[in-house]
């Protein structure tokens, strides 16, 4: 799995390509983790080339949205999340939970 963050005015980027599973969610739990850390709560989550996510995934996920939103400090978007991805969001229930946007360019305008 590769991750590439960017720090925009509105919000940090995410790029991740790849699986994430339980062998590479330490990447992005750390990547998140340091964003957090810096006090930045408006994340962008790019997720057009992410092949396959697992439940430690999901979960990292999920820890990082309350995270953003305890306090309305700011929330975790995800952008041109794949059917198949998007399929997994559904069958969890974790659609509520995550607002998406069919493109980059519109999650990062919704900050």
């Amino acid at each position: 799995m590769e991750v590439i963050t960017k720090e925009l005015r509105r919000c940090d980027l995410v790029v991740v390509k790849g699986r994430i599973d339980t062998a590479t969610v330490k990447t992005l739990s750390d990547t998140l983790a340091e964003i957090k850390n810096a006090g930045r709560y408006k994340i962008v989550i790019n997720m057009k080339d992410v092949t396959y996510i697992s439940s430690a995934g999901l979960s990292e996920l999920i820890d990082t949205q309350n995270s953003c939103r305890h306090l309305k400090r700011g929330e975790l978007i995800l952008a041109e999340v794949p059917p198949r991805i998007r399929e997994v969001f559904n069958l969890a229930g974790l659609t509520p939970l995550f607002t998406m946007y069919d493109t980059e360019s519109e999650a990062v305008g919704s900050f």
